[in-house]
């Protein structure tokens, strides 16, 4: 949006005190104070400070706190913007203006240690890997597998971390395989492999008749607010499954598969 921070010059003019507000706030003020005295006869408003639209900060408790959370939003837009100008051969200015900015508040991109759990987990197995950061700080790691997406394995992984599960098999090969057999020889994808939205519907129906299941599925509301990295950038389905969850997605901006266009 090219935002940037900007003195108040009406708040100058009107009472000889140094403000900053952002530059939208100070270029539309004139329209808004015409807008008022139109309708109320005069503007009860010399300035955009007057307005209190830079009090934001007025509300923060624990600066040490949402410097950092900040410097993490800072480094997933990097990534955002790295993944769109992937996708669509644009947008490498909004790349550069975030990677300046990750310079100014010393951050790297591997900020998360996410990062680099998922890329050294792509080393090790040779496919697309992901990682999570727990609400414990806990880093769990998902790896692609005949039956499951990198995805899909993370989610799982860490559901039953936070459930207290060891490595044990929740959802059966007798629900997983009728799934994977409509995708393939119903609905003719090659890829038969679960996404997290058909692996959450596969640990529900588990759920109905296993305890465990219906444990780890009640533990869903807890990934909300983690950080999740993946190796390669994942599918709309898979990232859009994530958000709902409330999970912060960031992806290498590669492809899995070096193909002339990508859906």
């Amino acid at each position: 949006m090219d935002d940037s921070n900007a003195i108040d010059p009406f708040h100058l003019e009107a009472y000889g005190e140094t403000t900053v507000n952002y530059n939208r706030d100070i270029e539309i003020f004139p329209v808004l104070k015409n807008m008022m005295e139109r309708i109320l006869g005069e503007s009860p408003y010399a300035s955009p400070t007057d307005m209190g639209v830079n009090m934001a900060g007025n509300a923060i408790v624990d600066d040490a706190a949402v410097c950092e959370a900040a410097t993490m939003e800072v480094v997933r837009r990097y990534f955002h913007a790295a993944v769109n100008a992937k996708r669509t051969g644009t947008g490498e200015e909004q790349v550069e203006k975030l990677e300046f900015l990750m310079q100014q508040v010393d951050a790297t991109p591997n900020q998360s240690p996410a990062r680099s759990a998922a890329l050294l987990k792509e080393e090790a197995t040779g496919s697309p890997a992901a990682a999570m950061v727990l609400p414990d700080g806990t880093v769990v790691t998902g790896k692609t597998s005949s039956l499951l997406g990198c995805a899909s394995s993370l989610l799982m992984n860490a559901l039953k971390a936070l459930a207290g599960v060891g490595d044990i098999d929740v959802i059966t090969d007798a629900v997983i395989e009728p799934i994977c057999h409509l995708k393939t020889d119903h609905l003719h994808h090659r890829n038969p492999r679960l996404h997290s939205d058909e692996t959450l519907i596969a640990l529900s129906i588990s759920s109905g008749t296993d305890p465990l299941a219906a444990q780890i599925l009640d533990c869903a509301d807890q990934l909300r607010g983690c950080d999740a990295f993946f190796s390669v950038i994942i599918g709309p389905t898979d990232e859009r499954i994530y958000k709902a969850l409330g999970i912060n997605v960031c992806c290498e901006p590669k492809y899995e598969l070096q193909r002339y266009y990508h859906k």
